[in-house]
């Protein structure tokens, strides 16, 4: 068994992987024609994305995410935290913490974008 995928509930898939292309380098991998339904091409576990709208129309209730009061997050791993946290702020990323360096070596970072999502950006675990 491997983990495949992890699907976001989104108001809009089509402006949310734009804006994951935009600010952290990944390629769309799939969009569905209706544009309800998406995936991003970001290594062996892709990160796709769908619509509340066909959610609650397949009888879901999905909740929305809340940065201050999340329930998980997102990790990206880079070597340039700094850079790359620029790079996500300058393409409309929401700072919730400034990139730092933790005592067990990593330096991390954190975001949220436009529907609520935490997003750690790190540095690969015990970097020095």
């Amino acid at each position: 068994m491997k983990f495949k995928y992890a699907i976001l509930y989104v108001e809009n898939v089509r402006d949310t992987m734009d804006f994951y292309r935009r600010a952290f380098g990944f390629k769309i991998k799939f969009l569905h024609e209706s544009g309800d339904f998406g995936e991003m091409d970001t290594g062996e576990t892709s990160l796709s994305f769908s619509s509340l709208s066909l959610m609650a129309g397949l009888g879901k209730s999905p909740g929305r995410a809340d940065p201050a009061a999340p329930v998980f997050e997102i990790a990206f791993e880079t070597a340039d935290v700094a850079g790359s946290l620029r790079q996500a702020l300058a393409e409309g990323a929401t700072l919730i913490q400034d990139a730092r360096k933790e005592p067990w070596g990593q330096t991390t970072s954190y975001v949220s974008d436009s529907n609520g999502y935490l997003i750690e950006i790190c540095s690969p675990v015990g970097e020095l």
